[in-house]
């Protein structure tokens, strides 16, 4: 190769770096993208991630206090596990907190409404699934003993007070428990109940003798003979009679 043929490609290659460097020059952005598209991924990822957050946290603080916030099930009668079945009886009476709440017809009432007789005291909600899978339980429960001297107390602590008690009922087919709702819910906290569904025993003295947290099935022979024992019941219904 000539002198003069070195000199002609040294002078091309120059060029050709030249025209490279002009062109990076004319656009900075395209070669910047390189190194922004993985940042850019990287904080969609995260504000992705942060909505997520912001919406469980939404979610878990328009709950009840207390309660658990659970998607609502429209198969009411599932069979309760066996395994939460246990109560936790006191060594002596307590005395009851004074709730207060409202009965089908909107009529102000409290636990000395019902002084004198036994009463199964269940606190619960209709968006509650634990619940709603034990009130079938609790229905048939009533069904088998008199009200006037055994009172299975179902009181809601749903927002949208008795219609929603209501409709619930008759979506199960429940025709035994009464229809009762505390809509502010203070009955879950001045009972010291850490969840619902929460169940207190109480005997005719207007005293709490046990309770359980959790669902149960409550019709069952065996729970039917704690109840018996525990609150000197008699398995004998009323014809014609309603709570």
């Amino acid at each position: 190769m000539s002198g003069l043929e070195r000199r002609a490609r040294g002078f091309a290659v120059t060029q050709h770096i030249k025209a490279d460097q002009a062109e990076a020059a004319r656009h900075p952005v395209s070669r910047q993208q390189t190194w922004r598209l993985p940042l850019i991924g990287a904080m969609g990822v995260t504000l992705i991630a942060a909505m997520i957050f912001v919406y469980e946290l939404t979610t878990a603080l328009n709950s009840p206090a207390g309660a658990p916030a659970v998607a609502i099930s429209d198969t009411g009668a599932a069979s309760v596990p066996q395994a939460s079945q246990s109560i936790s009886f006191l060594d002596q009476p307590q005395a009851v907190p004074a709730i207060k709440f409202v009965d089908g017809d909107g009529r102000p009432l409290s636990l000395a409404d019902f002084h004198g007789q036994p009463i199964l005291l269940n606190i619960w909600a209709t968006w509650c699934v634990p619940c709603r899978k034990e009130m079938p339980s609790l229905d048939r429960l009533q069904a088998k003993f008199d009200p006037a001297k055994f009172r299975v107390l179902a009181v809601s602590i749903d927002r949208k007070g008795i219609p929603a008690v209501k409709k619930f009922y008759a979506e199960l087919g429940l025709k035994s428990l009464g229809a009762y709702v505390d809509q502010s819910a203070a009955a879950q906290h001045q009972l010291g109940l850490v969840g619902i569904p929460g169940t207190l025993l109480i005997n005719a003295d207007g005293q709490e003798i046990g309770r359980k947290i959790g669902p149960a099935e409550w019709d069952s022979p065996a729970m039917v003979a704690v109840l018996r024992d525990h609150l000197g019941l008699n398995a004998s219904r009323a014809v014609g009679t309603q709570p």
